[in-house]
């Protein structure tokens, strides 16, 4: 079956790219180690380069893809190159008959490596397994919330910004980041509701929408992929 790509293509030059492919959970171990080698050979062509290579294994999706798949192989990769490398990968993955689905998002410049690679972690991750609010100290701002969802509630009832109060972006692979903003029937809290700014409702929403295509997020609800 040939993958679905969500790809956001950068000016010309490096630029540093998250890559996600889901393969069926049922292939053996030596052909989801070769999706590493895909990558690995097809960056090779282009000067580019693997940062992060992390297998997340195999997740229960958050809502069945539409060829009734309700399981996934999550490969995730982090590494620079140039736009003609992702049409590349985007090729050599829509050919291949075990991948599900996969997606390309550009995320930093060449300079901003080795921060993104220091900083990467996800709650998906077994060996980077985290999140960015894992660092955040409840309070850094000057309310002092305990709880976190409390803490919510009251940036939305006083109209500031919860992201730029805790200096984070909202991050597909890092639900906790945004499925606050989701109701259980799935519905993404407008900014006015919310309280946060355009700028971070955009973010939200596109993180969002990039987890519901890789089926960590539903559309139905605010139930994210776990672990199998």
């Amino acid at each position: 079956m040939v993958g679905q790509d969500l790809i956001f293509i950068s000016p010309g030059g490096f630029m540093i790219y998250e890559l996600s492919v889901v393969t069926k959970p049922e292939l053996g171990a030596e052909a989801h180690a070769q999706i590493a080698e895909i990558v690995k050979d097809a960056l090779k062509g282009f000067d580019g380069e693997v940062l992060i290579a992390d297998d997340w294994g195999r997740l229960a999706l958050a809502q069945p893809y539409a060829n009734g798949a309700r399981h996934g192989h999550f490969h995730y990769f982090m590494y620079k190159s140039n736009t003609q490398a992702n049409t590349e990968l985007t090729r050599r993955f829509g050919i291949n008959e075990g991948v599900l689905r996969t997606a390309i998002f550009n995320i930093g410049l060449d300079e901003e490596k080795e921060t993104l690679v220091k900083n990467f972690k996800s709650p998906l991750s077994k060996t980077h397994r985290g999140s960015v609010l894992d660092n955040k100290n409840e309070d850094d701002d000057e309310s002092g919330f305990e709880d976190m969802e409390d803490d919510r509630r009251k940036f939305a009832k006083r109209k500031s910004c919860w992201f730029t109060a805790k200096k984070i972006k909202a991050d597909w692979k890092d639900p906790q980041t945004w499925n606050w903003l989701v109701s259980e029937f799935g519905k993404i809290s407008p900014a006015r509701v919310s309280g946060i700014s355009r700028k971070h409702q955009r973010f939200a929403n596109a993180a969002i929408k990039h987890a519901r295509n890789l089926g960590i997020s539903s559309y139905l609800s605010n139930r994210t992929a776990d672990r199998a």
